[in-house]
């Protein structure tokens, strides 16, 4: 028996050697190969659930998404649902689980399938103008609905004459007379509004439902007689510059009657009726006009009376609602202290905790992310997060402590990969006592009696938070051989509304100090070589590194990427142009030139010693590339060491292309290395 135990032993621990030895580090390319789950649907009964499965076409440089269904029990069904090979997403239970609505993309567009699950057939049930969303089964399964973007035609100021024939003139002008006429990552805006429609489920003609010039957009929630959709949209007279307002509303499915269930200053949205009819909950709060404010879990009746606010005592917003099966309670996500968790809100506020993981479904930056779906039995299947793989899909039921994953899409790849372990880290505010959080990255090889080099990562937003989530970018630099730092900085979400809110008027602040206190924790430690410091950070991020250097020359290097460096230019040419006054800084830039070129890194360029690398795509509307190139131009005038990166065809998402996303990284550590002793 000893001999059997010490051979059983000797062959584990030559098993562990040769795993080890096929292992290597995390490398560029290895982005191409990786995947994510997202958009887990648990069919009503609870046994199968379909979601998209996304990858990379390193051939294409673009990612790719396909529908896959697999079994909750242990029958192990785990396949594709259809044969097609393009993008797919979008998908939808039938109410008694016998057929799979989705959005399929084609030749002409988007459309809408409808799978059958018995026979596995799939057939288009549209002929649409423009892409479908918020695809939404009536309580029957006899119809969807669904929006879509109606188009409309662009201003005409002048006719012009005709032009000779064969002639080639200059294209038209492009004309625009509203607000928001542009977006980042997709461009100019075609003009028309986002309408609610619905379409038998055996296929025909859609039918338009709402025919006002507003969008109607956000999810649709049917009551269950199927004679009512529900919907937020902002219907006032205003609506353009009524921006941050949204209203709950019903329409009528057979008369096309509006109702409407809120009036107040603020954004109320995502409704859900309730399945017993009795409740319409949804989300959002009380516009008091300021940086961040936490959206509520708020409750009505069906007729819109009784409000109440029933979250009103979690001092965090609270997102993708749903309810429970009973009509006692719902489900929903919140993020807290960096963690995505899943929870569950009884009628009277009560919040249970049912999982802190969830997450996994950004594979560039370790943000929060994540979705889930239940039963009617109460099932969930979430996307689940953990530090050393992007998402996947797991099931779990309240109550249960543990929860079950059931796919692994990554372990083909990332079991033969030496990843860096990701540890959180808690310090003192050297400004006003606050305890503040971040996360470390350590290389895959640490040794605890080796000093690394220091490289700091700060988050966009402002008003976002990361997370202990997979993440290429860290990882690759933890490859490289740095410790990674990064922190949560006050104004970052999943800490309390009124940490958020520190930035309210003074962005960038304090959150200086909180960066800087957290490497001053790393170097009291004797983790990182405090003469080998270098900082980074894209969008935000970007500022909050360019503000760093105009305050400091602690860091040998630095990387700013897709960067503000002065709101006063930056706030009327962004996409967003119109969002900036009063809940950033106090009135448009023309009304406080001083207040606007306070908190602008420019003021500081003159400070500037680091040597600074600058980077942004060119199609960014965001933070547009003039704002870079301020940056740069100044530095050069300065003789300060800089180089402009300008990548070609990127918007804000630089990321978006894997290549982009390994073009970022390569280049942030190229002009490191470069500054290494």
């Amino acid at each position: 028996m000893k001999k059997v135990l010490v051979l059983l032993l000797l062959l584990l621990a030559s098993s562990s050697q040769l795993h080890a030895q096929l292992q290597k580090k995390f490398e560029y390319l290895d982005v191409f190969q990786l995947e994510y789950t997202g958009d887990p649907q648990i069919s009503p009964d609870g046994n199968y659930v379909v979601y998209r499965r996304t990858g990379f076409d390193i051939m294409k440089d673009r990612s790719k998404g396909n529908l896959w269904l697999l079994s909750t029990d242990e029958r192990k069904i785990h396949h594709k649902l259809t044969n097609f090979d393009g993008n797919e997403r979008q998908a939808r239970w039938s109410p008694s689980g016998d057929r799979i609505a989705y959005v399929r993309n084609t030749d002409n567009g988007s459309e809408i399938f409808v799978y059958w699950t018995d026979s596995g057939a799939s057939a288009k049930l549209t002929q649409l103008e423009n892409s479908p969303s918020s695809i939404s089964w009536s309580p029957d399964g006899t119809k969807i609905a669904f929006t879509m973007k109606v188009n409309a035609k662009a201003p005409v100021i002048a006719k012009m004459p005709a032009k000779p024939k064969d002639a080639k003139w200059a294209k038209a002008p492009r004309i625009t007379d509203r607000l928001k006429h542009e977006s980042d990552g997709s461009g100019y805006i075609k003009p028309g509004f986002t309408h609610i429609f619905t379409i038998p489920a055996e296929g025909g003609s859609s039918r338009q439902l709402t025919s006002k010039d507003r969008n109607h957009s956000g999810n649709l929630s049917w009551s269950p007689d199927g004679l009512k959709i529900f919907f937020s949209s902002n219907l006032n007279e205003d609506w353009e510059y009524d921006f941050r307002n949204t209203e709950i509303y019903a329409i009528n499915t057979e008369t096309l009657q509006y109702e409407t269930l809120t009036e107040r200053p603020g954004p109320d949205s995502s409704p859900k009726v309730s399945p017993d009819g009795q409740y319409i909950a949804s989300i959002g709060f009380e516009d008091k006009v300021q940086t961040y404010q936490t959206r509520k879990i708020e409750l009505m009746d069906s007729r819109g009376g009784n409000k109440q606010i029933l979250s009103k005592n979690l001092d965090r917003s609270a997102q993708n609602i749903q309810w429970a099966n009973d009509s006692k309670g719902l489900y929903f996500m919140y993020k807290d202290k960096g963690l995505t968790k899943l929870a569950y809100i009884n009628l009277n506020g009560k919040v249970t905790d049912i999982a802190d993981n969830v997450g996994g479904t950004t594979l560039g930056r370790p943000y929060s992310s994540g979705s889930f779906s239940v039963s009617k039995n109460g099932k969930i299947a979430y996307t689940i997060s953990s530090s050393d793989r992007p998402a996947d899909v797991a099931i779990i039921s309240k109550g249960q402590k543990n929860q079950k994953k059931l796919t692994g899409v990554n372990d083909d790849l990332l079991d033969y990969r030496m990843l860096g372990s990701v540890a959180e880290i808690w310090y003192k505010s050297s400004f006003d006592g606050r305890d503040l959080h971040g996360y470390l990255v350590y290389p895959s090889d640490y040794d605890v009696q080796k000093k690394y080099p220091l490289l700091v990562e700060n988050h966009g937003g402002p008003i976002l938070n990361y997370g202990p989530h997979f993440s290429a970018e860290m990882q690759l630099y933890a490859a490289a051989g740095y410790v990674v730092f990064y922190p949560n900085p006050r104004g970052s979400t999943s800490y309390g509304e009124e940490f958020g809110n520190l930035l309210f008027n003074n962005y960038p602040g304090q959150d200086y100090n909180d960066v800087m206190d957290g490497v001053d924790e790393l170097v009291k430690q004797g983790k990182v070589d405090e003469e080998q410091l270098y900082v980074t950070g894209g969008s935000a991020g970007g500022i909050m590194t360019a503000w760093i250097v105009g305050k400091t020359d602690r860091f040998r290097a630095a990387v700013v990427a897709k960067p503000v460096i002065n709101w006063i230019s930056k706030t009327l040419v962004a996409d967003n142009y119109y969002g900036y006054a009063n809940s950033r800084y106090p009135g448009q830039p023309w009304e406080n030139f001083e207040g606007y070129w306070k908190f602008s890194p420019l003021s500081l360029v003159g400070n500037i010693e680091t040597p600074t690398m600058v980077m942004v795509g060119m199609n960014d509307l965001r933070t547009p590339p003039s704002e870079a190139k301020q940056l740069y131009h100044a530095l050069k005038l300065r003789k300060i060491e800089t180089v402009l990166v300008e990548i070609p065809e990127a918007s804000h998402g630089i990321a978006a292309r894997p290549s982009n996303l390994i073009t970022k990284i390569a280049h942030t550590l190229a002009w490191f290395e470069k500054y290494k002793e």
